[in-house]
């Protein structure tokens, strides 16, 4: 086994110890931090003209606020969760579109967002 695959290894074992063990409220922190982590990459990979990986990269962000969207309580969220589905259906748009037009900006412009909705959250005390 090689030293990336290894580390591949320990991280998904790691990643799915600290999931058994979080609590709701942070396994939606681990979501949001997946999503930045994906986003960079994305951009990375975008400044690189690695398409391929780019395409990939955003896909997984876009599902990563899929589950966010997901997660939200529509029954008893009332308007923040109204207001969180609408903001992440926005970001997913944005994301097709930094997708199809290899546009950073719009890349950096969803990362800004999630980190906002992610500094409101880690506020929140749990």
């Amino acid at each position: 086994m090689n030293a990336m695959a290894a580390l591949r290894q320990y991280q998904t074992v790691n990643t799915q110890s600290q999931i058994g063990d979080a609590s709701p409220h942070r396994l939606i922190q681990m979501l949001m931090e997946g999503g930045l982590s994906r986003l960079a990459q994305a951009k990375g990979a975008m400044m690189h003209g690695q398409q391929a990986a780019k395409g990939e990269l955003i896909g997984k962000a876009i599902g990563i606020i899929g589950g966010l969207r997901e997660s939200l309580d529509q029954q008893n969220g009332g308007e923040i969760a109204a207001n969180l589905d609408r903001l992440y259906e926005y970001m997913v748009a944005r994301l097709v579109e930094a997708n199809i037009g290899n546009d950073v900006a719009l890349i950096d412009e969803v990362a800004g967002l999630l980190r906002n909705v992610k500094s409101g959250w880690d506020a929140i005390s749990h």
